[in-house]
């Protein structure tokens, strides 16, 4: 994994810059997890501030947050969490009634709160469970990183697939009801028969905080969290313990100092 080149046949020029991005390498292979860590923790913190900075009358900032992360999500806001609002989150019916009485995801995904009902995060409770659950899992694996070996592939899949049918009969419902809210996995009415309506009726119906749905998204981003960090972060590891010894070999070899 190392690119350092034949210091004794390199021209002066080349040779630096060889050295130059060898010290760069073995610098990242060496911190590797912090320096990922680092930037995870800022792409996941950064969707909670557009909610911050709509609050404080920045709008421009938290548009900008918007859009960026529009690209990466839905951002349904009856899937999304509110800040600076008397609720969580809102169901469909609340944010038809505050934005427009559709049921077309296009539309829907544009509102981004108000100052009565205050401001969605810039992506869905599932991609914050997903990626939440990846940058805790990173710093949980700091402690366990020389004991962790990783996860066997048939194992990474047992975790993911949950969310691969949650999301996939979500798509599905979406598709057949022709638009959100109108779908067999918005009603769940087949979940109250097999267990005979013994929960709440809201459990059953919608996204709302506490409702199948909700839980359903939150379960399976946390099983595909720490599925990704069980089978990536221990081969980083040794991929980047084999990148420092092959550096330091080489410098020893050349005699740069390290």
């Amino acid at each position: 994994m190392s690119t350092l080149t034949t210091e004794k046949a390199a021209t002066p020029p080349r040779r630096g810059a060889a050295i130059l991005a060898n010290r760069l390498a073995l610098g990242f292979s060496r911190h590797w997890l912090l320096v990922i860590t680092i930037v995870l923790g800022l792409y996941v913190g950064l969707p909670w501030l557009a909610p911050v900075f709509m609050r404080l009358g920045w709008t421009g900032a938290g548009e900008v947050i918007y859009a960026i992360y529009s690209t990466q999500c839905h951002q349904l806001p009856q899937r999304s969490y509110f800040l600076f609002g008397p609720k969580t989150m809102y169901a469909l019916q609340e944010i038809q009634a505050a934005w427009q009485e559709t049921n077309n995801p296009l539309i829907l995904r544009q509102f981004a709160g108000n100052e009565a009902m205050g401001w969605k995060v810039a992506w869905s409770d599932r991609m914050v469970s997903m990626y939440t659950s990846i940058f805790l899992g990173g710093l949980l694996y700091w402690p366990l990183r020389k004991r962790l070996k990783p996860l066997p592939l048939w194992a990474f899949i047992l975790l993911i697939l949950p969310m691969a049918i949650d999301g996939g009969t979500h798509a599905v419902s979406d598709v057949l009801g022709r638009g959100v809210g109108l779908g067999f996995r918005d009603s769940n009415a087949w979940l109250a028969a097999l267990t005979n309506n013994v929960f709440q009726a809201t459990f059953y119906a919608g996204d709302a905080l506490g409702s199948f749905n909700w839980w359903m998204r939150l379960i399976t981003g946390l099983l595909l969290g720490i599925g990704v960090v069980w089978l990536v972060y221990p081969m980083m590891e040794e991929w980047m313990a084999d990148t420092v010894r092959e550096i330091e070999a080489k410098f020893r070899n050349a005699g740069i100092p390290q």
